[in-house]
C-alpha cells in the first residue's frame, strides 16, 4: 500500500490482528489515541478491536504492507490506490494459493 503525502488510512477497528510494515517513508501510527512516529524497518502490531489508524506525515509516499491473522483480503490482491482499496469488496473467500 502506498499512502500519499498527509494521506491517512482512516480510524477502523477489526476483528482480527494486523501487522503493518513501513517500507518507505514517514508517518505515524495511531492506535487506541496513542500516536507514534514510523519510518522505514518499523513495524507495528495491532491486536484485535483496537481503533487504529496510519497516516502519512512526510513528503513522499508512505509504501508499507499488511497482514492479517487470520486473513481478511482475498489472496493476491493489490490496491495501488486507497480509492481502488475502498472500491473492491476484497474480503477473504477462503482460497489460498502456495
Amino acid at each position: 500500500m502506498a499512502l500519499k503525502p498527509k494521506e491517512e488510512i482512516g480510524m477502523e477497528v477489526h476483528q482480527l490482528d494486523q501487522f503493518f510494515r513501513v517500507e518507505e517513508g514517514a508517518g505515524e501510527a495511531v492506535l487506541d489515541g496513542v500516536r507514534t512516529v514510523v519510518s522505514a524497518g518499523f513495524a507495528v502490531l495491532v491486536p484485535a478491536e483496537t481503533n487504529h489508524n496510519i497516516i502519512n506525515t512526510g513528503s513522499v509516499p508512505l509504501k508499507l504492507y499488511t497482514l492479517y491473522a487470520p486473513p481478511n483480503h482475498r489472496d493476491g490482491v493489490v490496491h495501488h490506490t486507497r480509492a481502488e482499496a475502498e472500491a473492491d469488496n476484497e474480503h477473504f473467500d477462503g482460497k489460498t494459493t502456495e
